[in-house]
């Protein structure tokens, strides 16, 4: 079997901005995987410092995943809107408006962040929403990156591979957290995995990673059955004491409401797959007052830590992918070597 992205074992751990830190990404670096660290909403400085804190932890190969979306122009009457949406659920819980803050609070892929990537060197760097721009892009390569960027459909696979990526990520529909698409926002053109996985396969030359709904050494088994070279997985993790998840989110995963998720735009105003709870029953997965990506986030965060100041997480995002059910409460090199049982026999 090829090992285009080094680790000795074809297992990803998924990027999840929110829930873990560089702890993670060295604890499954060591177990003979690729750990990842996400950096959408990382600072330059506080980036640096999460690197340098892996490359202490590990001197093994890691990946460091970047955000590749359109900030979008302020709209302050649509902010004003959603805020007055949510202002019932504030005066619940006793949030206070006015800490709700202004602005973009993920950033895509910039010249900071190039030279971050400059100065550490990482041996892949990966992409969602697509690419950055071609300076950009190409001042990663010339690190020896390798270049890595999620694909939802076999569109921006072909797309992605014409840019010269070393490899795509299939990301299936099951997957916990944001969706990657880029080329179209029409959610019908969105599979599973088991079915986008062959055609992208099939579609370009460049090796293919599997994600999405992934989480056992049977299903590692399938995807690389199916002619994935490697398989990322992020749900399993969640439950890692290496991972930052809340205790309130490991208390759903531990539960049998981890079985029902659903895709949403209620907590970032972009498509992503979390645990249902109560914001998105009662304000519908797809609210029309949503702003745009990653707006919306604004007006929950107030929202959200008040409510978990509670004991609730009636208003927070519980990301998590379709098979949750299957996450362990167990060492994150543990987790890795189970589901590397699922490698052997493939391809």
């Amino acid at each position: 079997m090829t090992k285009p992205f080094i680790s000795r074992l074809p297992l990803i751990q998924a990027p999840m901005a929110g829930v873990q830190d560089w702890r993670l990404a060295a604890a499954v670096c060591e177990a003979g995987a690729l750990g990842s660290l996400p950096a959408g909403m990382l600072a330059p400085a506080q980036l640096a410092e999460q690197l340098d804190q892996l490359q202490q932890a590990t001197a093994r190969p890691y990946n460091v995943n970047f955000f590749c979306h359109t900030t979008p122009a302020a709209a302050p009457h649509r902010e004003r809107e959603w805020a007055e949406l949510l202002a019932p659920y504030y005066r619940e819980v006793g949030a206070d408006p006015a800490a709700i803050p202004t602005g973009p609070s993920r950033k895509p892929f910039d010249e900071d962040c190039a030279s971050v990537i400059e100065q550490f060197r990482p041996a892949v760097v990966s992409f969602h929403y697509g690419l950055p721009a071609t300076a950009l892009l190409d001042r990663v390569r010339a690190t020896g990156a390798r270049i890595l960027s999620s694909a939802t459909t076999v569109d921006e696979a072909r797309w992605l591979q014409q840019q010269g990526i070393d490899a795509v990520i299939a990301q299936g529909l099951e997957a916990g957290g944001h969706r990657g698409h880029f080329l179209s926002d029409d959610l019908t053109l969105q599979q599973g995995t088991l079915s986008l996985l062959p055609q992208i396969v099939e579609a370009v030359t460049v090796p293919v990673i599997a994600a999405g709904g992934i989480a056992t050494p049977a299903g590692v088994h399938a995807a690389l059955t199916l002619g994935a070279t490697a398989v990322q997985i992020g749900t399993a993790y969640l439950l890692a004491p290496e991972a930052t998840t809340r205790a309130l989110h490991r208390e759903w995963l531990a539960s049998p409401r981890a079985r029902h998720t659903a895709l949403t735009t209620v907590f970032s105003g972009r498509p992503a797959r979390g645990m249902v709870n109560r914001l998105m029953e009662e304000l519908g997965c797809f609210p029309v007052q949503a702003p745009e990506f990653p707006l919306a986030g604004n007006a929950n965060g107030p929202l959200r830590a008040a409510a978990e100041a509670m004991g609730s997480a009636d208003f927070s995002p519980l990301w998590a992918g379709q098979f949750a059910t299957a996450c362990r409460n167990a060492p994150a090199a543990d987790i890795t070597h189970w589901l590397a049982e699922g490698c052997s026999g493939s391809n």
